[in-house]
């Protein structure tokens, strides 16, 4: 008779073995991006959002897409344009005439509902059509009118973003921008890697994708991610880490207070545990380690922080002060919680 520990290993394993085999999947389309690949997965799989920056050319559509070919899942591409008005994304309310002669009202849903979305060139739209997915990506529920609607479970916003351009954009607010769990920046190919682009995307042929999760599947390894354990020692160095983003906190590094206007809040830590859970459970252990944390600080805490005029003087930019951050910021002393668990 198995235990429950055994039960529990062999629930990693088969998740480990899952995403083992989405990877394979996407390798067909995708050369290279393994780290990018990973953190969208650990997303996905922690209920989580993401923003990909990235130059022209780098493949942030083809990646999202293939994702959604790979997952038995709703998937809708929304083209963010200047002209969007937020109705185009939630859907509205339409007039209509039935046979019986009465009027009334029916609510046609817009392509926010559906399972994974990709928000395509997101900060081309105004902030007006931009705020109406705050609700969507907070609370998974869309009003409109007087009526509330719960969006399809699983759901995940990923988001692209060119940041060259400038003209006709419009820079995401600072609420919003804290909504997603990765700020995930796409870099240019290695050498090897571009050959076997080059390669790959010349000859006309085009990769089929075999269907990995069902929707089902993924809320279920969902739950079984979130309920790995994170120790309180765990929670006391992210509590730790996040807190010494802030100028104004007594602890705080004397290089934050003098190149920080302003750091990560409570969602900051949030995200740190989820994404190291994530980590975690990937890599088949039940078990959140510091290292999990430190591997996903920097795109967990890159967009929830805004350096000053005096940073970007000296050439600081916010990754180097995050890691400096995660070099400087000391681990809880152990014998407290030995003494604590004894």
């Amino acid at each position: 008779m198995s235990t429950a520990s055994d039960r529990i290993t062999q629930l990693l394993d088969e998740f480990r073995h899952s995403r083992d085999v989405m990877t394979a999947e996407l390798s067909k389309v995708i050369i290279g991006q393994s780290e990018v690949v990973e953190l969208i997965l650990a997303a996905i799989f922690t209920r989580g959002h993401v923003l990909l920056v990235g130059v022209p050319g780098l493949a942030k559509t083809l990646m999202v897409s293939s994702i959604a070919r790979i997952l038995d899942v709703g998937f809708k591409r929304i083209q963010f344009t200047p002209d969007l008005m937020p109705s185009d994304i939630t859907g509205t309310n339409v007039l209509e005439e039935p046979e019986s002669g009465r009027r009334e009202f029916r609510f046609v849903a817009g392509p926010i509902f559906s399972n994974i979305i990709l928000a395509d060139e997101i900060n081309r739209t105004p902030p007006k059509t931009q705020a109406a997915l705050l609700q969507a990506m907070q609370e998974r529920e869309v009003t409109v009118g007087q009526e509330t609607l719960r969006l399809p479970e699983p759901f995940f916003v990923i988001a692209t973003q060119n940041p060259i351009e400038q003209e006709g954009t419009y820079p995401l607010p600072e609420a919003q921008l804290d909504r997603f769990m990765f700020d995930i920046r796409v870099g240019y190919p290695s050498l090897d890697e571009e050959k076997k682009i080059l390669l790959g995307t010349t000859k006309g042929e085009t990769p089929e994708l075999k269907k990995i999760l069902s929707g089902k599947a993924i809320v279920n390894l969902q739950r079984l991610v979130t309920s790995v354990p994170a120790s309180e020692y765990t929670v006391d160095y992210v509590a730790r880490l996040v807190r010494a983003t802030r100028p104004a906190d007594e602890h705080a590094p004397a290089f934050i207070k003098e190149l920080v206007d302003y750091g990560a809040g409570p969602r900051a830590g949030q995200n740190l545990i989820l994404a190291g859970k994530a980590m975690a459970a990937m890599d088949g252990r039940y078990s959140v380690s510091l290292d999990d944390v430190r591997k996903v600080a920097v795109p967990v805490l890159r967009h929830r922080i805004s350096t000053n005029f005096q940073a970007q003087a000296e050439g600081q930019t916010t990754e180097s002060l995050i890691n400096r951050l995660v070099a400087e910021v000391r681990e809880p002393e152990t014998p407290k919680y030995e003494r604590k668990g004894a």
